[in-house]
């Protein structure tokens, strides 16, 4: 059983920065792929970013050139630092791991850019 727990989020206006943070419970959190995700009103779920046990980094077109992913294996903890942030960025943002015992998510933490 993992449990993922994300803090940071607020509101930001338009050109702002943020930064998230996802602290994971459970065993071998270095060699696992960790990801963002967010959803915003009336949208499906959509990936943001990705980093796999080996430092790896995959980004949404969207995102690329602003948003940066990272993680710190000692403090079981992924990042997700996001700048230049834009109204559109507005979502609930989520962390994800998928381990052979399942597909976990954290509670999720709120992004509102506006001014």
């Amino acid at each position: 059983q993992v449990q993922l727990v994300e803090s940071g989020g607020g509101l930001v206006q338009p050109g702002g920065s943020l930064r998230l943070s996802c602290t994971a419970s459970g065993r071998f959190f270095s060699i696992h792929t960790m990801g963002w995700y967010r959803q915003a009103p009336g949208k499906q779920r959509e990936l943001v970013a990705t980093i796999t046990g080996g430092e790896s980094t995959n980004y949404a077109d969207s995102v690329k050139g602003r948003f940066t992913i990272s993680r710190d294996n000692a403090k079981y903890t992924v990042y997700l630092q996001m700048n230049s942030l834009k109204p559109e960025d507005t979502a609930v943002y989520y962390c994800n791991t998928v381990r052979v015992t399942g597909n976990y998510w954290g509670q999720g933490t709120q992004v509102t850019v506006s001014s």
